[in-house]
C-alpha cells in the first residue's frame, strides 16, 4: 500500500502541502511579485549561490584533501547535487519570515523561495539523470519490478 501512494503523496499531496505551508494564494498577483527585487534576490542567492557555494566548498575540500568523492561519483553528479541544495525551502520560509514582518515582501519572498527551489530541483534532477545515462548500463539495469528508477 505504502508503495502504491508514493508517487499521489510525492507529486500531488507533499506539493500542494508546500504552497499551503508557505501562505502563497496562487492567482495573478503572484505572478507580478516576480519583478520585484525581493523575490529576484531570494532566486539567485538559492540557485546560484548554494551552487558555487557547494561546489566550491566541495572542491576546495577534496583538492586539500579533508575529503575524497566516493567511488563511481564525478564532479559531473557533484554539480548536480549542488543544484539541489537550492532547494532550500524550509529554511527558507523561516528566514523571510524573521526578515518581513508579513505584506507584499513577504509574499514576494515566498514566491523567489517556490520559484528557486523548482529551478533548482528542475536543474539538478535533469543533471543527475545525464550523469547516470552516461553509466554504465549494468550498474543501474532494473530490478525484478521492472522500474527504470531503481537506481535512485
Amino acid at each position: 500500500m505504502e508503495h502504491s501512494l508514493h508517487a499521489v503523496v510525492a507529486f500531488a499531496i507533499m506539493p500542494f502541502f508546500s504552497f499551503a505551508n508557505a501562505g502563497v494564494r496562487i492567482n495573478a498577483e503572484m505572478l507580478s511579485s516576480l519583478s520585484w527585487r525581493v523575490a529576484l534576490g531570494v532566486v539567485i542567492g538559492l540557485v546560484a549561490g548554494k551552487v558555487i557555494g557547494v561546489l566550491a566548498a566541495s572542491f576546495a575540500s577534496v583538492r586539500v584533501g579533508i575529503a575524497s568523492l566516493p567511488d563511481e561519483v564525478g564532479w559531473r553528479q557533484m554539480h548536480g547535487v549542488s543544484w539541489l541544495a537550492g532547494i532550500g525551502f524550509t529554511m527558507s520560509l523561516f528566514i523571510a519570515n524573521l526578515a518581513f514582518e508579513g505584506g507584499p515582501l513577504l509574499d514576494s519572498a515566498k514566491v523567489g523561495i517556490l520559484t528557486a527551489s523548482f529551478v533548482a530541483g528542475l536543474v539538478g534532477w535533469s543533471i543527475l539523470i545525464r550523469s547516470v545515462s552516461i553509466a554504465p548500463k549494468a550498474e543501474f539495469a532494473p530490478s525484478g519490478n521492472g522500474s527504470q528508477w531503481d537506481f535512485l
